[in-house]
């Protein structure tokens, strides 16, 4: 699971230590040799110039010894300026999301996400109102880099206003329970979920006193949160077992971006 708790901004130590990938200077041998190499390290320095810091970095595990060093990694950052003051004092904070890899298989790729105080639960948001950024490495530059995340900061008003529709849309208990029934596919394959029970009650029951009401967007928070962390039991024929909590952040983003989606469906 994305850890998006921290309030300061990690060192390049702090960074090589969980992500050590990320420091990589030379791609992988088996890239062309027309491939333009620009480490992640480059893209951390600029973004800090733009006033991005990090406050989270993750990488998959290689294989093989010949993908070490040089396998997917994410990067999430912060701005302090950027502040989403949303109803109900619940504050949040936008975060840019930075997938790379080393191996000529992946461009820089930028995603939009959110942290939300009250719960200190990172969000990432859908296609459907942040479509990722790409930069190619051969085409990187500082000045295009500024250009794409300026253009993901001018569409922070649609985040606003969706967190806001959210707000004002109270689901009955019956709209809540079909919410929480369709966020389950985002994780469970079909035919597990017809093999498992789950308590929906469980699911909805809110962690913290603020989200505890019924509209859209406490709804949400509550079933993402737990989806994401594992915090809800299923039955497996007479087996209870913990659901665990989601650590690979490709998977991660993907749950995420398609609860995001569920949820706006429930706005129109």
């Amino acid at each position: 699971m994305l850890d998006l708790s921290k309030k300061e901004f990690m060192n390049d130590e702090e960074i090589k230590e969980k992500s050590p990938s990320v420091f990589t200077q030379t791609p992988s041998k088996e890239v062309s040799k027309h491939y333009t190499h620009i480490p992640t390290t480059k893209v951390i320095n600029d973004m800090r110039t733009l006033g991005w810091g990090v406050v989270d970095v993750q990488e998959v595990a290689a294989r093989t010894s010949a993908t070490k060093g040089v396998q997917k990694h994410l990067v999430v950052f912060r701005n302090p300026d950027v502040v989403i003051s949303g109803k109900n004092n619940d504050t949040v904070f936008p975060q840019i999301l930075l997938t790379n890899s080393h191996d000529g298989k992946n461009a820089f790729n930028f995603a939009a996400g959110l942290y939300r105080m009250i719960c200190e639960n990172g969000l990432v948001i859908s296609d459907q109102q942040f479509e990722d950024v790409k930069i190619r490495h051969m085409g990187y530059s500082f000045e295009e880099l500024q250009v794409q995340i300026r253009g993901l900061v001018e569409k922070l008003p649609l985040t606003v206003e969706s967190m806001n529709k959210m707000i004002e849309v109270e689901l009955s208990q019956e709209k809540a329970v079909d919410f929480a029934k369709k966020a389950l596919k985002t994780r469970f394959p079909k035919d597990e979920l017809k093999r498992i029970k789950i308590d929906i009650n469980e699911l909805l029951t809110p962690v913290r006193k603020e989200d505890s009401g019924k509209d859209l967007w406490s709804v949400f928070n509550v079933v993402q949160e737990k989806i994401i962390d594992g915090d809800f039991d299923y039955i497996v024929g007479s087996k209870v077992r913990k659901a665990r909590q989601i650590k690979n952040f490709k998977q991660d983003q993907k749950i995420n971006k398609e609860l995001f989606d569920l949820a706006l469906e429930y706005t129109n």
